[in-house]
């Protein structure tokens, strides 16, 4: 699968999760999660230490997720990411996305192993969908 394949097929989901949601704005953990409201996605933050986030409800993990998630968009440092990949596998997600910053090659093995589409080292989600700053 090619990476523009691999891309068509995340966003062609109708559920999407971002792992490592921020309430700060400046944040690609909070720009990432407004970039799929912008574009009418339905779409999870998932942060442990926040219970709401640009408006809507924030989980501490996969698992407290209500609904199946299709796409996974991974803001998280390299060592947070495997353990995050790790629950996405559990929870039955095969298409992820580790926004440039958030990679780890352990992660990414072990997604591949798993049968999981993995977008790595390549465009930001932002870029991909349009994303417009809001003030």
């Amino acid at each position: 699968m090619t990476s523009n394949d691999a891309i068509q097929a995340f966003l062609d989901g109708e559920s999407f999760a971002v792992a490592g949601a921020s309430t700060n704005r400046e944040k690609y953990g909070n720009k990432v999660l407004r970039c799929y409201l912008q574009h009418d996605r339905r779409v999870f933050p998932l942060n442990p230490r926040a219970t709401e986030i640009e408006g809507e409800p924030c989980y501490a993990s996969l698992a407290d997720v209500p609904e199946p998630i299709h796409g996974l968009s991974i803001i998280t440092p390299p060592k947070i990411t495997l353990e995050v990949v790790q629950e996405a596998l559990k929870a039955g997600i095969r298409h992820l996305w580790m926004q440039p910053g958030a990679e780890n090659p352990e992660a990414i093995k072990l997604a591949e192993a798993a049968g999981a589409s993995v977008i790595h080292g390549g465009p930001c989600l932002l870029v991909v969908l349009g994303y417009r700053e809001h003030p």
